[in-house]
């Protein structure tokens, strides 16, 4: 879709916006959502909009790359946004205390008050060359208000297993023991 000026435009005037603010992007999106058109699946409809959105949103370099998608990973094994959040860390796009602070923020708040801060982080993300999982972050969106104790502790270990960087158990010497 965001190979269309229109479309790519359409979608981005939804960031942070609940579904139902998001006139612009029904066009879009409302096909790829038939199976969730009932009420019970508010939250999945919500998470594609603002994924959509941020994926509109994206900064020039990194609507340029590529990402590489190793589809023989297991859905688990895949990056969510703490391990992005670990990686930025160590590239030095984001300091460790901001980031593990807004990991443990978002671990206490419902999808309704994380939703409006993705922007910025996308954004900022994103323009360090750290890839976002686009599909993980939508499955976690989607199941937020279900499992947000399971997603946030998920999110907070990949997220301490990248950032940490290598344990003293990690070093040669260490296995030389």
């Amino acid at each position: 879709m965001c190979a269309s000026k229109e479309a790519c435009a359409a979608l981005r005037r939804g960031l942070g916006l609940p579904v139902e603010r998001c006139n612009t992007m029904h066009r879009y999106l409302v096909p790829w959502l038939r199976d969730h058109d009932n009420g019970h699946h508010g939250d999945a409809r919500r998470a594609y909009y603002a994924v959509a959105s941020l994926i509109a949103a994206r900064p020039r370099l990194a609507r340029d790359t590529t990402p590489d998608q190793d589809t023989s990973v297991s859905w688990l094994e895949r990056d969510n946004l703490g391990a992005s959040l670990g990686q930025a860390v160590t590239h030095s796009v984001v300091k460790e205390n901001s980031a593990e602070s807004a990991l443990h923020l978002m671990a206490r708040q419902s999808s309704d008050a994380i939703h409006p801060g993705l922007p910025a982080l996308a954004r900022q993300l994103l323009a360090g060359g750290i890839a976002i999982d686009w599909a993980v972050l939508m499955e976690d969106l989607a199941w937020w208000n279900r499992s947000r104790d399971r997603i946030a502790t998920r999110w907070l270990e990949s997220y301490f297993r990248i950032a940490a960087g290598p344990t003293p158990f990690d070093t040669a010497e260490e296995n030389d023991r």
